[in-house]
């Protein structure tokens, strides 16, 4: 496709920007539906959960299949966005994005075990599926910690590179939300006042995101094209 020759051309930007709100939605709900069902305390429950709800469970692999497919898409068009304005933060950021893509497919094959023993297809075991629940929870831990390192650097290139400042900043402050509730889950789950700061902190990068994937959309700008590395 000629639209994916130039980095620096509005399409580019364009496509960059859709892929970015496609994750958001799949995402949203994938990670929205699918925690709901697994209670890592319980594992009786959670294999009930997804005996019962085998539809949306499907559903919810599917969608963290998908997003994972585009996210591999988006984080390559975003280095070859952003290594104009500085290639090594560029792919600095962008093994860290891959990095948290190869922790989530690691976490589609312990949801895989689980709906395994909830359908029947191999013996359910409430001590192993216990494990697999709580290994599901800590991948989100892992993860987050890519995700945090990813948005501080593409915030600051998203700096450098001329685009709004707000949505900058907000992707680097709001990045330590990622740090900070891998942190309040793993370390300090009896800190309230944590728990408060890495939500503002959460809401702070989410709308920073979005706002950056719908700038690309609508403004298409042309990243690099004037940029000094």
């Amino acid at each position: 496709m000629s639209v994916f020759n130039d980095p620096t051309s509005r399409g580019y930007a364009r496509l960059t920007g859709s892929g970015y709100l496609a994750i958001a939605v799949f995402g949203a709900f994938a990670i929205g539906y699918v925690p709901s069902v697994i209670v890592g305390e319980d594992a009786a429950t959670t294999l009930a959960n997804i005996s019962e709800q085998r539809g949306l469970f499907n559903a919810g692999l599917g969608a963290d299949g998908l997003v994972m497919l585009i996210e591999v898409m988006v984080t390559t068009m975003l280095y070859q966005m952003f290594r104009r304005v500085n290639e090594t933060r560029a792919f600095a950021m962008t093994l860290a994005r891959f990095g948290m893509i190869a922790v989530m497919a690691a976490m589609l094959l312990l949801q895989g075990g689980l709906a395994a023993m909830a359908t029947g297809a191999v013996p359910a075991d409430t001590t192993v599926a216990a494990l697999l629940s709580e290994m599901h929870h800590a991948g989100v831990w892992v993860w987050q910690l890519f995700f945090f390192l990813h948005l501080f650097l593409l915030g600051g290139l998203v700096c450098h590179a001329g685009l709004p400042k707000i949505l900058a900043g907000g992707m680097m402050l709001g990045s330590f939300g990622y740090l900070a509730d891998s942190l309040y889950s793993f370390a300090f789950p009896e800190a309230d006042w944590f728990g408060w700061l890495r939500v503002g902190l959460l809401v702070i990068v989410t709308l920073s995101e979005v706002g950056f994937a719908l700038y690309l959309t609508i403004k298409a700008p042309r990243i690099g094209a004037t940029t000094e590395a």
